[in-house]
């Protein structure tokens, strides 16, 4: 590479599938791109995936989330339209009230007969691989 050149690398994120109540918890994004969206983003420097994940689902859903298992890494370049990411999919369970915060306007909690039908990123498609591998409603 030239002087000039510079990396260009994939950012690393993460999502968590909070289980609260008789579903799953999703957001609704205060920023483009606009839906709903598991709760997530990206990791900090110096924070392990595990640190990032239950950071950003108390920042966005005001819950306390005890991390069950890591469920599976999505990283197709065009999953999300603004970079190209990769990103670490954790299952864990929620406690607290739930409230929107941070860059979240809304949250909810959603059953897999009762998605919302606008969704954000990849989210539909990692939900439906959730609720393929999960017996939950």
């Amino acid at each position: 590479m030239g002087s000039g050149e510079r990396f260009k690398n994939p950012l690393p994120t993460v999502d968590t599938i909070i289980e609260y109540g008789e579903g799953v918890v999703l957001i609704k994004r205060k920023n483009p791109p606009p839906g709903w969206a598991i709760p997530g983003g990206f990791v900090d420097y110096g924070e392990s995936l595990e640190e990032a994940a239950v950071r950003e689902a108390q920042e966005e859903t005001g819950l306390t989330v005890r991390l069950k298992r890591q469920m599976h890494t999505y990283s197709d370049p065009g999953r999300d339209e603004r970079f190209h990411t990769i990103t670490t999919v954790y299952v864990a369970e929620g406690s607290g009230e739930l409230k929107a915060a941070d860059d979240a306007v809304e949250a909810g909690v959603f059953t897999r007969d009762a998605l919302p039908g606008e969704i954000a990123f990849d989210h539909r498609g990692i939900l439906e691989d959730y609720f393929k591998d999960n017996r939950r409603p």
